[in-house]
């Protein structure tokens, strides 16, 4: 794990395009903190991460990354105060709204990972709709881990794993990695090869428990909304820098899913 004031001193061409991860990972933390420096309510905070939000979108798709996971809303912040749970609904209501277009335009894929039922009526629709209208571009697939817990999401699984043994479908001993990973909530979500958190905080919070198992973590004391294209080239030249074992010796830097 690395832990980066974040000093700006990277670019896309400083990058070596052969060797970006295949999937990044954002925590987006510090919102309430960008806000309450500035003697903002929280929720001010939160409008203003929609910026960092389109940079960060924007610059993976360009630099050809096949997967950016936004960890967009956790289970966790259903049991915050109700009116900034509300504006927290509507704010992802109005961004699609907004980004939309501009996401097709830039031929990016939307899907959504977590306990998709909680949401408000009308922040779903929205959601699915956009889902559903950038269902065929073929480039970034943005994931939104919204109502969406680690520890949930396991649960989950091994509810639709005893199902299936008590319904006399699936022998425990058949039970392995890959069929587990069939019951999460995207299959076929890969693990990621680069999770990073803004804010300086040096906690995972419940964040794809299952899929970083070997993921690089990298930690700025950057506040999300202050974050930019800069910060994140920042974290891959890190990234870059490693070496990714497995568990193994070195010299294996292969992927693995």
């Amino acid at each position: 794990m690395v832990r980066s004031a974040n000093r700006g001193a990277h670019g896309a061409e400083d990058l070596d395009l052969k060797s970006l991860p295949e999937h990044v990972a954002i925590i987006m933390d510090g919102n309430g903190r960008w806000a309450r420096r500035r003697g903002l309510p929280r929720i001010a905070g939160h409008a203003a991460a929609r910026s960092a939000v389109r940079d960060v979108v924007k610059a993976a798709s360009e630099l050809g990354l096949k997967e950016l996971t936004l960890y967009t809303f956790s289970m966790e912040n259903w049991e915050r105060p109700r009116r900034e749970v509300s504006a927290l609904m509507h704010l992802l209501d109005q961004t699609l709204a907004e980004q939309i277009a501009e996401m097709d335009e830039g031929n990016i894929r939307l899907a959504a990972l977590g306990r998709l039922d909680r949401l408000p009526k009308y922040a779903r629709s929205r959601l699915d709709r956009s889902i559903e209208r950038l269902s065929q571009n073929d480039g970034l697939r943005l994931n939104l881990a919204i109502s969406y817990g680690g520890r949930a999401e396991i649960v989950d699984a091994v509810r639709g794993v005893a199902r299936l043994v008590k319904g006399g479908k699936l022998s425990p001993s058949r039970i392995d990695e890959e069929l587990f990973r069939s019951f999460l909530y995207m299959p076929d979500l890969r693990d990621p090869d680069l999770l990073i958190r803004t804010s300086g905080e040096l906690r995972i919070s419940n964040f794809l428990l299952w899929q970083i198992a070997y993921t690089e973590i990298y930690v700025t004391d950057v506040l999300w909304p202050d974050f930019r294209r800069k910060d994140l080239y920042e974290a891959l030249a890190v990234y870059q820098r490693r070496e990714r074992r497995f568990g193994r010796l070195g010299g294996l830097n292969r992927r693995r899913r």
